[in-house]
């Protein structure tokens, strides 16, 4: 188990979720069983060290990347971006809502939660920015099923395939590092498909599990040669997958990720994955898309305010993560944009636990190139009551439309159309065409 999946089951025991934890679990097992049952469609689950993997690598001479940062367990867009002028907000959350004096960058409507500071200069700049009242087009509130469903993103088909995997697909060169991921063992959706993925918990990772002397890691591929070398079905290939990663790309696993221009990463696991992902960019191995988790939003308890309670904390390691990120990328970040996801939002009402349920409206975060920053995107439904769905933050923006902006601007020779297929996006002007 990799601590990032130890923190989130953690976390939802604590928040009287269990099904927060057991659905990253059988994410990992669906896939497992999926890579098999469909190994005549070419999946292809390459086995390195001891984990699985989530970004994916292009041609060398391409260099827009996108970084999909997942914010698992329901984040509440609220507390995040908070709608000050509506007198709804207040009133639901009398021992919760942040204080509008606290509040960041404030318009008419909206100001961000004052742990975000560390990316006011981002908001400033023009680089950072949101959207509102996004979602999926209908509730979901089912961690599992909702994380389904967003990170498949092309609802009633048949086909077993995630929305960057399908990206990776056009984008993609083949081989396994085509699609790896930093900091967690667990393949989401957005990855399964038959474009093959690799699996990494951590740089280092990168290479064939034994002593590390020259001649036991000769006598090492030698056995591995003889046992794997003629091996058939999707665990033979995965294995020969694996040797040939390892032969091409293995010096990554030297790589020390020492941040670069000043950077300082909060400690955890956020902090070290973001890390490790700016490593890789700089390493110029052609990664195009790499997907990270970040998880432990799910807050039915002790959500808090400004000065307590998870939120507060989440939402600054957050920011300090992503200010490091972009800060060690240097004159890279020209090149790299990040976009925020999580599968629902919260309830508007608080609990008797000082925090909230399951809901459904959210927003998501934009940073970096190509971003049309420093404002929240999207029509706003407000909080009266007969705006409302069941109680929750209506959705007027679906998720696709911003995902679909994000890759239409930083990857224009994609068929956007074949990554969500039978959606049409509506405009939201949050990247530059």
């Amino acid at each position: 188990m990799t601590t990032a999946m130890t923190t989130a089951t953690t976390t939802a025991t604590t928040c009287g979720c269990p099904e927060f934890g057991s659905s990253l679990r059988s994410t990992r097992r669906g896939f497992l069983k999926g890579a098999a049952a469909t190994a005549g469609a070419g999946v292809l689950a390459s086995t390195v060290g001891d984990a699985f993997t989530q970004v994916s690598f292009g041609a060398p001479g391409d260099t827009n990347v996108l970084v999909v940062l997942s914010m698992r367990g329901g984040a509440d867009g609220l507390s995040l971006v908070v709608p000050h002028s509506d007198r709804g907000y207040a009133a639901a959350r009398p021992k919760i809502a942040v204080p509008t004096s606290t509040l960041l960058a404030k318009d008419s409507t909206f100001g961000l939660h004052p742990s975000l500071a560390p990316l006011l200069p981002m908001w400033n700049a023009g680089t950072f920015g949101a959207v509102h009242a996004v979602g999926l087009p209908q509730p979901n509130r089912s961690h599992f099923t909702a994380m389904e469903v967003v990170e498949d993103a092309d609802p009633g088909s048949p086909e077993r395939r995630g929305w960057i995997n399908r990206m990776i697909g056009q984008i993609g060169t083949a081989a396994p590092q085509d699609a790896v991921q930093l900091g967690s063992g667990i393949v989401p959706t957005s990855l399964y498909g038959p474009s093959p993925v690799l699996g990494l918990r951590q740089l280092r990772n990168l290479d064939l599990p034994g002593p590390d002397d020259p001649e036991s890691r000769r006598l090492r591929r030698v056995a591995y040669d003889l046992v794997w070398g003629g091996a058939k079905g999707a665990l033979g290939r995965g294995a020969q997958a694996a040797l040939t990663t390892t032969d091409r790309i293995g010096f990554l696993g030297t790589l020390d990720p020492i941040p670069q221009h000043g950077a300082q990463y909060p400690t955890g696991d956020l902090g070290h994955t973001l890390s490790e992902t700016a490593a890789l960019i700089r390493a110029k191995v052609g990664a195009r898309v790499i997907a990270v988790d970040y998880g432990d939003w799910d807050m039915h308890t002790q959500l808090g305010t400004v000065d307590w309670g998870a939120m507060q904390s989440n939402a600054r390691e957050l920011a300090q993560a992503l200010n490091a990120f972009f800060t060690d990328l240097g004159g890279l970040a020209s090149s790299v944009t990040v976009v925020t996801i999580s599968e629902f939002g919260r309830r508007l009402q608080e609990n008797g636990s000082a925090g909230l349920d399951h809901g459904y409206g959210s927003c998501m975060f934009v940073l970096g190139a190509g971003v049309r920053g420093g404002k929240v995107h999207g029509r706003w439904p407000g909080l009266a009551g007969s705006a409302l769905v069941e109680g929750d933050l209506a959705v007027l923006q679906d998720y696709r439309s911003v995902l679909t902006e994000v890759v239409r601007s930083r990857f224009p020779d994609v068929n956007s159309s074949q990554v969500f297929p039978n959606f049409i996006p509506e405009p939201l002007g949050v990247m530059t065409a």
